[in-house]
């Protein structure tokens, strides 16, 4: 079959020194098209945050270049159902943000997606496409995103698939009405023209790469790039599954609105002949808070797929994923599969759960042999007048800790894939806030023979007048399990004026928080789950870590039963036999006490 294969690329003209050399310019495009968003888009959750990302595509719609951001990978085809290929022309751009029309290729709101056909001399022979979240674009609160939504109508304008650009004349009456809906214009005006800088590089570089190679080579070569993605997910996924039928269980805490926990459920079936079948019918039903998912049928492989290929410098991340499951089963009206016009804003709570419970359903199946359990990352709104009279709004994702490997630790204080944080010097200068606390969220990493990431702790000051805000929490009653004998990760929270008379704790999924100008915001943000017994982790590691801050001097005796030297410089060797000796039980999953099944 590889021979086969082999030989009819070289029948296309590509020998495997042009497919690298293509599968190198592609990323470079891509990368290129990302540094142009960062450097010109004007919002900061754009330009410091970096919530973008930038695509190439087939022409058939499928990604063959993108960012490691698995969420979005079907950004193209649901263009077709209203502007069909061979209706497009060059220089067309085409936009939407309609979560429910593209079947969840964007899953909230705020998330803007265009794209653009390029062609070669022969006719179609992809698309360039830019995506990223703006600041605000209407809605109930500024920011767009708010607990207290119940509906879509609710999180800001939507916009079903349009014509942007035709004949490379851009419809500036369709960005009036879009940017009349927006409460800092100038903002996402800036990020839109960003956008559209960015596609049209997009554009020009993959014309530029058609012309060099020609466009039977090109399109030759991108067939065999997701040929070989689709195959070595499959194979990877094959030595990790054997045969059977699998089951798991994940859960929201809250929607916000009184229900929870809101359960995710899994099974897979692996068949003899290879084939994996994968279904989540059994997830409860949608909520009436912004929690829902509008889970696209294409997105299961490509998160399993993420993970798969991990570090992997040989196969590109791409839409051959898609077809790691033979079929995803989903049913209308729950948690994964709303029905409009449910809420959606809050979304992301509800997707790195459903990758938590992926990870879930690959550790029952090999005994343990996957990454334990992730918190899901932190966001918090902060809005109100400044001391000079100017609006403002602070949207900020908080880091948290990612579940252990079998082979390494969690990674601490990480957010979201390639994602960053705020500089704290940044906030000081933008908003009328200032940061008081930024640090290490110690003993939130499970303990394990390998310890899961902790998260952080960001305490800041309010300088305003007054302000409003919205914090987004989870994985507080259900934290993220450890696997093979590791602990779960511990939970975060948030608190207004931790240690004064007037300290209060917030709700995890809340809006509407009233501060004035003195309060002191505390966000402490949870870690991941532990690998492996604690009582297997080497004695040294546990005084590194706890000379490191990742965890305390109680947690090390308690957790991982290492006794230290007064002065916590040394390990007590003795001591250390004598505690570990009493070897306390443990199973394949850890979430509230141990347990072989979370079902």
């Amino acid at each position: 079959m590889a021979q086969q294969r082999s030989a009819a690329l070289l029948t296309e003209g590509v020998d495997p020194v042009t497919l690298e050399i293509i599968r190198g310019g592609i990323r470079a495009i891509q990368s290129e098209m990302e540094v142009l968003i960062e450097r010109t888009a004007m919002s900061p959750f754009i330009r410091e945050k970096k919530d973008y990302a930038s695509g190439l595509y087939a022409a058939d719609g499928r990604l063959i270049a993108g960012k490691a951001l698995p969420f979005a990978s079907d950004l193209v085809t649901p263009i077709f159902d209203r502007f069909p290929p061979e209706t497009m022309k060059p220089g067309d751009i085409y936009w939407y943000n309609d979560c429910y029309e593209s079947r969840g290729a964007v899953t909230h709101t705020p998330d803007q997606v265009l794209v653009s056909p390029v062609y070669g001399e022969d006719g179609l022979i992809g698309f360039s496409q830019t995506w990223a979240h703006f600041a605000d674009i209407g809605g109930m609160r500024p920011g767009s995103l708010s607990a207290d939504c119940t509906e879509i109508f609710q999180e800001g304008i939507m916009v079903p698939t349009v014509r942007l650009k035709r004949d490379g004349v851009v419809n500036e009456d369709l960005l009036r009405v879009f940017i009349r809906n927006c409460r800092f214009p100038a903002l996402v005006r800036g990020d839109l023209r960003a956008m559209l800088a960015a596609v049209a590089l997009g554009e020009k570089r993959l014309e530029e790469l058609a012309q060099r190679f020609g466009a039977r080579v090109l399109r030759a070569s991108f067939d065999e790039l997701l040929k070989r993605t689709g195959e070595a997910v499959r194979g990877r996924l094959r030595a990790l599954v054997p045969p059977g039928t699998y089951r798991f269980a994940e859960a929201i805490d809250t929607d916000g609105h009184g229900s929870g926990p809101i359960a995710l459920r899994y099974k897979l079936e692996a068949t003899e002949d290879g084939r994996f079948l994968l279904d989540q019918t059994e997830s409860d039903d949608q909520t009436r808070g912004p929690v829902n998912l509008v889970l696209n049928r294409k997105a299961p492989g490509v998160l399993v797929g993420v993970y798969l290929l991990g570090s992997s410098t040989e196969i590109s991340l791409n839409a051959g994923a898609e077809s790691l499951f033979d079929e995803v089963k989903l049913r209308d009206g729950s948690i994964l599969q709303p029905r409009f016009p449910a809420a959606l804003g809050h979304r992301g709570v509800t997707m790195l759960r459903n990758l938590s419970g992926y990870l879930g359903l690959i550790n029952q199946a090999s005994g343990g042999q996957a990454a334990a359990s992730h918190s899901p990352y932190v966001i918090w709104l902060i809005r109100g007048t400044s001391m000079e009279g100017e609006r403002f709004l602070m949207s900020d994702g908080v880091a948290c800790g990612y579940g252990a490997r079998p082979f390494a630790d969690g990674h601490d204080a990480v957010y979201l894939v390639a994602q960053e944080n705020y500089p704290a010097e940044f906030v000081d200068i933008s908003y009328p806030v200032r940061v008081r606390t930024y640090a290490l969220n110690p003993d939130t990493g499970g303990p394990g023979r390998w310890r899961g990431g902790c998260g952080v702790v960001r305490e800041l000051e309010v300088m305003a007048k007054e302000a409003v805000l919205s914090v987004r929490l989870d994985a507080i009653d259900h934290p993220p399990w450890g696997v093979a004998g590791g602990q779960a990760g511990r939970a975060g929270r948030c608190t207004v004026n931790p240690g004064r008379p007037d300290q209060r704790a917030l709700k995890p999924l809340s809006d509407g928080n009233l501060l004035k100008r003195g309060d002191v915001i505390r966000l402490e943000t949870g870690g991941g789950g532990g690998w492996g017994h604690p009582f297997d982790r080497e004695p040294e590691r546990v005084l590194a870590d706890v000379r490191g801050g990742f965890v305390s001097r109680d947690s090390a005796e308690r957790d991982y039963g290492v006794i230290l030297s007064r002065d916590s410089r040394s390990v007590d060797a003795a001591a250390t036999a004598e505690r570990r000796a009493d070897r306390p039980a443990a199973a394949l999953f850890h979430q509230n006490g141990y347990k072989e099944y979370l079902a």
